[in-house]
């Protein structure tokens, strides 16, 4: 007899269940190996990237499994907010999705479709050729799949604030994510996600995401702006990311360990 299998909890589900805002960091290595570094780590859950990182279904697979083992709560990043790729990252195995650069309610509640079967939605159907069923060793996956999978969406434009709390109220929608520096750029504001204007846009997004019910949370890779973001209400938060963390610690050992102006070949011979 097959092994019958429960799925874990969705990141929506542990956002409900939580008495704290969750913490996490991205992952856009590509690598399973940070990936599985990452979910050690004692934060609550790990965005794998599919927008702005080196990653097809074949890495965030690699990933996925990687961070099976341990207790966090893996989120992926689609490139963008089609129907098919989410079919393809859904049958994957990903039951937390996240969906960049939403504008307005309507989109939200076509994404709403695309992660939901027919009768609520168009997701195409293909359990048990899927990882997402574990090929149909969970019980009951297609009639209970809608509870399987949670949606955040991404606000991440002046436009999008203004229309958060339509965005937040729409039914499935299951949290959302605001991006400080796409929406610094729609602001005329490029590269800087921290400037005063932005962070009230951030602010005024977290308030409208309340109004509606629906948890909501920022990327904030600086720790005072974490911290301001959470004390206005943020149910959770992304703190660093690999590649970041990775450029600046190497950038670290560099001015402890090379004199100012040294060469490559001479910061002193290594002795093995």
């Amino acid at each position: 007899m097959p092994v019958r299998l429960t799925l874990p909890d969705t990141f929506a589900a542990r956002l409900a269940a939580a008495d704290r805002p969750l913490v996490g960091m991205w992952v856009c290595s590509g690598s399973p190996i940070m990936a599985e570094v990452a979910a050690g780590s004692g934060l609550d859950w790990v965005l794998i990237d599919a927008e702005h990182s080196p990653n097809g279904l074949e890495s965030i697979l690699a990933q996925l499994y990687a961070v099976s083992a341990y207790p966090v709560a893996p989120v992926v990043r689609v490139p963008f907010g089609d129907a098919v790729v989410i079919k393809q990252v859904l049958d994957l195995g990903a039951q937390n999705l996240l969906v960049p650069m939403v504008d307005s309610a309507e989109q939200a509640r076509e994404l709403v479709r695309a992660v939901r079967y027919p009768g609520a939605g168009i997701r195409g159907v293909g359990a048990s050729l899927a990882r997402s069923s574990r090929w149909n060793r969970v019980p009951g996956y297609l009639a209970g799949a809608s509870s399987a999978v949670s949606l955040t969406v991404q606000i991440e434009s002046a436009a999008a604030v203004e229309a958060a709390e339509e965005i937040a109220a729409v039914d499935g929608v299951d949290a959302v994510f605001i991006g400080p520096a796409d929406l610094a750029a729609s602001m005329g504001l490029l590269g800087q996600p921290g400037h005063p204007d932005v962070s009230a846009a951030v602010i005024r997004a977290l308030e409208a995401a309340a109004r509606a019910g629906t948890p909501a949370g920022v990327n904030a890779f600086v720790p005072e702006e974490a911290d301001r973001y959470l004390a206005a209400g943020a149910a959770f938060v992304a703190v660093g990311a690999d590649v970041a963390i990775v450029a600046r610690a190497s950038e670290a050992l560099a001015d402890r360990f090379i004199a100012p102006g040294a060469g490559a070949g001479e910061a002193g011979a290594a002795s093995y």
